[in-house]
């Protein structure tokens, strides 16, 4: 899932690379209403649970996160960010034992600590991450940028369609699916 999701952000940036920064800006239909402003928060999102999985495994006491005041502005900013941390993300459940997924990890909130265990915590940032792409994809097709295709990345008959990408990435097959 983590090399899903970053191959998904991979593929979700290089059409938002080529708008305009009025097109990355513009005022749109949606929850964060501008593909600025939805990319920030997946962003932003990612580093608060990145902060509580890396201190629990490292075994440090959660520390409350910081929103950044100031979010990026243009897409390049945003997508060397947002590779970072999928970068993290995939080290981090590179580093995973199945025995060890049901250990709690702790999340600093403004009015509370909040426990969940590993497994479902991964679950929701999955999940959270394909919640928005899909609206910025849907903001997309009021550009002149066609929406990429997001969802041909499990299926063995769908790698001729990510080769490329996965080239650019420096992935193989192999070692996202530990086949040799």
């Amino acid at each position: 899932m983590a090399y899903n999701n970053a191959w998904a952000n991979h593929r979700l940036y290089k059409a938002c690379l080529q708008l305009s920064q009025d097109e990355f800006v513009e005022p749109r239909c949606s929850f964060f209403p501008s593909i600025k402003l939805t990319l920030n928060h997946i962003l932003i999102v990612d580093w608060l649970y990145l902060q509580a999985l890396e201190s629990e495994q490292a075994g440090e006491a959660p520390e409350p996160f910081v929103d950044p005041e100031e979010q990026f502005d243009d897409c390049e900013q945003l997508q060397r960010e947002q590779a970072q941390a999928d970068h993290r993300l995939i080290a981090y459940c590179s580093s995973l034992h199945d025995e060890n997924l049901n250990r709690y990890v702790s999340i600093v909130r403004p009015d509370r600590v909040q426990r969940e265990q590993r497994l479902r915590l991964l679950g929701h940032l999955f999940e959270h991450q394909i919640h928005h792409r899909g609206q910025v994809h849907a903001m997309l097709c009021d550009t002149g940028v066609k929406p990429p295709q997001l969802d041909e990345f499990f299926c063995e008959d769908d790698a001729r369609r990510r080769a490329d990408d996965f080239a650019e990435l420096g992935w193989s097959e192999a070692q996202i699916w530990n086949r040799s």
